[in-house]
């Protein structure tokens, strides 16, 4: 990463050595170890966040923070364990756009848990989501891929790391924004889905730049666009949707800790605040920007606040109840 990169982060999350509401948070400690639940398997980048996160604010917190996948109908398992924890602050959720936003549109009735079950801590980070392809497949270009598609309705498949995840959505998205038919194929994570687009069995692929861009600089996957309005400094050489033609496929993916309903108010405020503090920490800074990742910018500083969050995540959920009901997206 440049300087110039390094520099443009800091900035947008710099702030006083002492955060607003932290001296009054303080009076609050954990008593045992404290589990973030990640309701993807390991190697996606929920998994990838939650474990950036773990050991750090285990440090400023004065106890270990251990990460426990519990994997399954996007997000909804890890939501539903969270939401009939103890509210006692030492059971988080690593939370993402599909199990905190998409999911409530989509699964309907069959929703684990409601918005009001899980109480807002902080944003972490936002990601672009990616569009991609295996090497052999004969699109250099998102205007190629659709052109494929159309002289092939059908018989591309599009795969993303499951139903009801922005991945999912961004496949529904183009195919709705380019007027095209490809077959999705959800996958239970972002790892099993890149062996089976690796290995030529799948031809399209959708993730979240964090756990994809290694395979996509190192060239075993072809980089077609990112789904934010601007390139991300991580890899400027691939366009957005927007410059490709299609400015309607836009999705910013993001990461944050919720608690279970009920959590007392001190007790949110400290983790936030402690939260709020490491991402403005140069050296997470570095490896978040790394990644692709984009600072929270909830608040005038740039950062996040519980109050913040929580408004996010109801405009989320506004936004994407929206884009599920014009893609027709269903889970079976």
């Amino acid at each position: 990463m440049t300087i110039t990169r390094r520099a443009a982060l800091g900035a947008a999350l710099a702030a006083p050595a002492l955060l607003p509401g932290l001296a009054r948070a303080q009076g609050w400690s954990p008593s045992r170890p404290i589990r973030i639940v990640v309701g993807f398997p390991p190697a996606g980048t929920t998994d990838i966040a939650a474990r950036l996160l773990a050991e750090p604010l285990g440090r400023r917190l004065g106890t270990q923070v251990v990460v426990e996948n519990r994997p399954g109908a996007g997000g909804n398992i890890g939501n539903d364990v969270v939401a009939k924890s103890e509210p006692d602050g030492h059971t988080l959720l690593m939370q993402t756009i599909s199990g905190g936003a998409i999911n409530y549109a989509l699964y309907g009735a069959r929703m684990p848990v409601k918005p009001e079950d899980l109480a807002a801590v902080g944003l972490m980070l936002r990601v672009p989501n990616a569009i991609f392809v295996n090497p052999q497949v004969p699109a250099r270009t998102l205007a190629e891929l659709v052109a494929l598609a159309k002289a092939r309705p059908g018989t591309l498949n599009h795969g993303s790391s499951g139903a009801g995840t922005s991945l999912h959505m961004t496949g529904e998205l183009l195919k709705l924004e380019a007027g095209i038919d490809m077959t999705h194929v959800p996958f239970r994570g972002a790892g099993p889905m890149m062996q089976e687009i690796i290995a030529g069995r799948v031809e399209v692929g959708v993730d979240n730049l964090p756990s994809v861009i290694g395979h996509l600089r190192d060239g075993r996957l072809r980089p077609l666009a990112v789904t934010t309005k601007e390139r991300t400094p991580a890899m400027p050489e691939v366009p957005t949707t927007a410059e490709a033609g299609f400015p309607g496929v836009e999705a910013t993916a993001w990461f944050g800790v919720q608690a279970p309903a009920r959590t007392p108010a001190p007790i949110i405020r400290r983790i936030s605040d402690e939260l709020n503090a490491l991402i403005r920490e140069p050296e997470m800074q570095r490896r978040l920007a790394d990644l692709g990742g984009m600072p929270p910018n909830l608040t005038p500083d740039g950062g996040t606040s519980p109050e913040s969050f929580d408004a996010f995540v109801k405009a989320e959920i506004t936004k994407w109840a929206e884009v599920v009901q014009r893609s027709g997206a269903r889970v079976e």
